[in-house]
């Protein structure tokens, strides 16, 4: 996904677990997130949580992704403080419409 974004032209960089990607936040300071939710050391959602705690983190867009896409699973994601719940695997042309919907609300 970080080289289909990257061939979009979007700056990109990427975490391995939940621990660094709210370093990676944290340090970048992205306009949006795309949350795997099922991260080691910490959870995607729980990761989203501490980014939202910062000051930093209240107006970026955070984009949950996950192979669960219940109502009770967006529900979750909703709740950690995600803007939108994306199911994997997420097609490309779904993924480039989340993105301009939040880049135009944003703007």
């Amino acid at each position: 996904m970080a080289m289909m974004l990257e061939m979009l032209g979007h700056d990109v960089r990427t975490a391995h677990d939940g621990v660094e990607a709210v370093e990676v936040a944290g340090a970048f300071r992205p306009q949006v997130i795309l949350m795997d939710v099922g991260m080691p050391r910490l959870n995607g959602l729980d990761a989203t949580r501490q980014i939202r705690e910062r000051p930093w983190g209240k107006d970026i867009t955070i984009i949950a992704l996950t192979g669960w896409g219940q109502d009770a699973d967006r529900a979750r994601s909703k709740a950690a403080g995600c803007d939108c719940h994306l199911v994997k695997p997420v097609n490309l042309g779904d993924l480039e419409r989340t993105l301009d919907q939040y880049a135009v609300r944003r703007a």
